[in-house]
């Protein structure tokens, strides 16, 4: 594989008109100068993915399958040196972007089975006077919007089931990471995706161009993964014209930990849960809610794993902590942490800015009341505020209290109370004694500014497909 810094439309990588640095934020340095997209690009992306769409979306269903396959086997293949490209642009350890690469690549796979399982129905109608037939169609050309914290496995969740439906596509990854996007769309074109099927801007501002090609007549569906502040405004730049949207948005997700958990489990599951990735999820726990009278126990045990942890530039020998994926990024962390610890909060370990070059912070705990303000934020880091509780039903309604729902972790040793807590808690999502559960078979989405619809699993092709109902008269 060759790195790619080019846009792809229409089948080939072309010039943009402009370039933009990419940094590695463990030293500030560049990687590379990738083009960025203007009007005419973007025009002429939306032009390709309008053109390819309707031979696309005749194609055999075991055509499109075999052409999935192939990506997955390529990517699986070349998962070392992807994974490179995902902690050098991202800053994340290895081991997590080698990871993230198999995770990613199982949605090709998994999509690539789900393109020739699609449903449909017929069936006589209750009054007995005609046939009811209902089939799924693909929308039409889809506008994927992914972040920088996964942008390998946010690509591919959109991009698999897009092609699968038989939907065409405009990739626009973020800024901070588009090097490994372009792999990807290099490893789709060399699979045989057909020209104009899958195209790639990276425009800058990405404001201003999204929402031209959101106002674009041939576009019909958006897909987005980012914050819940930007998925509101493109919200309302779809409602124009009407443009369905799938929204993946923010988390804030509450870890319970109930008095009869095993500690040392739920430790385990925690560091899993909330260092996922350094801390940079949407699924990271970022409100632990702990038993009081295992609350002493379970704090100096985290506290103690956490502090042990090795922070590093991510392709470091033994790197267990990566950098933020920028400066800025950092620090947010940091302001959060400043803004507990006024209001009362007590720092266990960590919470102090290291000096020398790279976006890096701690591994932090902090003990705090309720009432502290860094719960009510989604901190993309590895800063993890503890609140004790007293019984099951104030742990459910401190969980509760969010306008948040993609994500819960309930620990117990009683998988029946596990199962009234999980279900009494409003997420789309409740992980059980596991600090993990993602998986390309099961569908990924949250309740309330969480997001809407489902990503994964069997839901996640009909996020590109459209019902039609056909009365038969025989």
């Amino acid at each position: 594989m060759q790195l790619k810094t080019d846009l792809y439309i229409d089948g080939k990588w072309v010039k943009g008109n402009g370039s933009v640095p990419v940094y590695d934020p463990s030293d500030g340095s560049v990687i590379a100068e990738i083009q960025t997209a203007g009007e005419k690009e973007c025009d002429a992306a939306v032009d390709a993915a309008y053109r390819a769409f309707p031979d696309w979306a005749k194609t055999a269903p075991r055509y499109r399958a075999e052409i999935l396959r192939k990506a997955f086997e390529i990517m699986v293949a070349e998962a070392d040196f992807l994974a490179e490209l995902v902690s050098k642009e991202n800053g994340k350890v290895i081991t997590d972007a080698k990871g993230e690469i198999l995770y990613a690549a199982e949605f090709f796979r998994w999509f690539s089975e789900e393109t020739v399982r699609v449903q449909g129905d017929f069936r006589k109608s209750p009054s007995g006077d005609k046939r009811i037939l209902v089939t799924h169609q693909p929308i039409g050309v889809s506008l994927l919007i992914t972040p920088w914290n996964f942008p390998a496995g946010m690509a591919t969740r959109k991009i698999g089931p897009a092609l699968a439906a038989g939907c065409t596509v405009i990739l626009k990854p973020a800024i901070e990471t588009p090097l490994t996007a372009m792999a990807i769309i290099d490893i789709l074109e060399r699979a045989g995706v057909p020209k104009g099927v899958v195209n790639l801007v990276t425009p800058t501002p990405a404001g201003p161009m999204v929402s031209r090609i959101l106002h674009d007549s041939r576009v019909m569906n958006l897909s987005f993964t980012g914050s819940t502040e930007v998925g509101r405004v493109l919200i309302k730049e779809a409602a124009d014209r009407v443009i369905r949207c799938s929204m993946e948005l923010g988390g804030n997700a509450p870890f319970v930990v109930l008095d009869d958990a095993n500690i040392d489990e739920a430790v385990k599951g925690l560091m899993l849960a909330k260092m996922r990735n350094g801390g940079a999820a949407c699924t990271a726990a970022n409100r632990i809610y702990v038993h009081k009278k295992i609350a002493d126990e379970f704090t100096t045990k985290f506290a103690k794993a956490m502090s042990e942890l090795k922070m590093a530039p991510g392709r470091e020998a033994g790197a267990q902590l990566g950098a933020s994926v920028s400066i800025k990024e950092r620090d947010k962390i940091a302001q959060l942490v400043e803004l507990s610890v006024k209001g009362g909060a007590k720092v266990e370990t960590g919470g102090v800015m290291p000096e020398g070059p790279g976006a890096f912070y701690p591994p932090t705990v902090l003990t705090v009341d309720k009432s502290n303000e860094i719960l009510k934020y989604e901190v993309f880091g590895p800063v993890a505020p503890i609140v004790t509780f007293e019984n099951d039903e104030e742990a459910i309604a401190l969980a509760n209290d969010s306008d948040f729902g993609l994500i819960s972790y309930v620990y117990s040793g009683e998988l029946g109370r596990a199962i009234r807590v999980a279900e009494a808690i409003d997420s789309g999502m409740v992980a059980i004694n596991r600090g993990m559960i993602s998986d390309p078979a099961a569908p990924f989405g949250g309740n309330k500014q969480s997001g809407l619809g489902r990503e994964g699993g069997f839901d996640g092709i009909h996020e590109f497909l459209q019902t039609k109902y056909i009365g038969v008269d025989i």
